[in-house]
């Protein structure tokens, strides 16, 4: 039997990046879609059509893409209990996009001119990009103890290594460039 633990899986950090980077990218394109379009007076004018985009009707959605971009560098970076708080803020940003994106969205009542495919394709975009964002952090959530970080190859200087056979002791006592003859 093994005294080692199984070494992290590189696909779960894959699988995280990847939810993210995606998520950032449909959030940052549902804020310059079209979100709403009605009808107002324009005095002069007469009836004119005023269309919002994502990032005009809800501030949220660039700084939530954002984040998203944020999180891979410190899901990528941070391992245990850093990366597990991580995985919960992305949690919580994404359900906040899945918000912004059902709370303003409406079925019907739009002017005849209105770009309605636009408009649901917009709110579309920023469900699939909360859900994204969701997704990888509670990924990131549950696996953080299972993924490689970011200089887990290296030890730190003060650790105490396990104890092996004297003899592979002395050589690695050499090559850390202490004389293993002076030890007591």
């Amino acid at each position: 039997m093994s005294d080692r633990a199984p070494a992290p899986s590189k696909r779960p950090l894959w699988i995280v990046t990847v939810a993210l980077l995606l998520g950032a990218a449909a959030l940052w394109g549902s804020a310059r879609l079209t979100w709403t379009a009605e009808e107002v007076e324009a005095g002069v004018r007469g009836t004119v059509l005023r269309t919002e985009t994502g990032a005009e009707r809800s501030g949220a959605l660039v700084p939530l893409a954002v984040l998203a971009l944020a999180g891979v560098a410190g899901m990528v970076a941070t391992g245990g209990w850093p990366r597990r708080l991580l995985g919960g803020v992305l949690v919580a940003a994404g359900l906040a996009a899945c918000w912004v994106a059902l709370s303003a969205l409406r079925f019907g009542g739009y002017p005849e001119a209105a770009p309605v495919g636009e408009i649901y394709a917009g709110h579309g975009l920023a469900l699939l990009g909360g859900a994204l964002v969701a997704g990888g952090g509670l990924l990131g959530l549950r696996r953080a103890g299972r993924m490689p970080r970011l200089g887990a190859k290296y030890s730190a200087p003060g650790t105490q290594r396990v104890r092996r056979d004297p003899d592979t002791e002395m050589w690695d006592a050499l090559s850390d460039g202490e004389d293993p003859t002076t030890r007591s």
